[in-house]
């Protein structure tokens, strides 16, 4: 009798529609079938993000945090706080720059307060957007469930945001300015990638703001590799809104690093 591990494994893959963009699963695990349930629930995964996370749905975290009174508690689910509290770290390494409260209202990241038990105060009127630092979280938590359901290695790729897990790097091909594309060897790691002069962006993207006395951006694109897609995404705009300096300490505290950026001459001569 042929055991599982002795079985050809080939990678199953799916694509569907999700966070505003087209998003790919891609899986491999001893026991075949488990691949197909597996990619099932890391989708049904994404699909509770955005319902949680976007802020134009009635009944997203993020949708009652924007309405909700001053000073009044808000319970927000477990996934939502956790971004919360990463955004509100990226928000304090960065002396402010990297903000995902819109200045449609005068509330900023640190009018926001996480108390206990998954409470959110809110002390002035914020209009939060999490934008693609809740698409690279909906990957992470994809490939956790791809982890969790017996999944030994794959990858998942949403538009900008893409992580790989698994023994084995594997060659992708990394956006560059202008729509060109260079090879990149991902192994156990997540990757952002923000062009500001892309016309791939989705309709939805909002983008993060400068608020305070700072040019509006140091380059127009950057690429940054990271341990978690959701850091990735947030570092990816540190890189793009920061000076240099403070962009790179901000790196090295998540691990972090940027393997390519342009500035507005550079990537015109793309």
């Amino acid at each position: 009798m042929i055991s599982p591990s002795q079985v050809a494994v080939t990678p199953r893959r799916r694509l569907r529609i999700a966070m505003g963009t087209w998003v790919a699963i891609e899986a491999t695990a001893d026991y075949p079938p488990v691949v197909a349930a597996a990619i099932d629930a890391a989708f049904d995964a994404i699909a509770d993000i955005e319902r949680w996370m976007h802020p134009q749905l009635e009944t997203s975290d993020l949708a009652k945090l924007n309405r909700c009174d001053i000073g009044w508690p808000v319970v927000v689910r477990a996934w939502t706080w956790e971004l919360l509290a990463l955004a509100q770290r990226v928000n304090q390494l960065s002396d402010g720059v990297f903000d995902p409260c819109l200045p449609s209202r005068p509330g900023r990241m640190p009018d926001i307060e996480l108390t206990f038990d998954r409470t959110v105060v809110c002390w002035a009127p914020v209009a939060l957007d999490f934008g693609g630092i809740a698409k690279g979280y909906a990957v992470d938590r994809a490939v956790d469930v791809l982890i969790a359901h017996g999944c030994r290695s794959g990858l998942v790729n949403a538009g900008g945001d893409l992580k790989v897990f698994g023994p084995y790097p594997e060659a992708i091909l990394l956006r560059r300015p202008g729509g060109t594309l260079g090879p990149l060897d991902v192994c156990n790691a997540a990757l952002a990638v923000s062009d500001v002069d892309s016309c791939q962006q989705p309709a939805e993207h909002r983008g993060y703001y400068v608020r305070g006395k700072r040019e509006p951006l140091q380059c127009r694109y950057a690429a940054v590799l990271a341990p978690q897609a959701a850091t990735a995404d947030a570092l990816v705009k540190c890189v793009l809104l920061c000076a240099e300096s403070d962009a790179q300490r901000v790196l090295r505290e998540f691990d972090a690093s940027c393997i390519d950026k342009r500035g507005a001459g550079d990537c015109s001569q793309e």
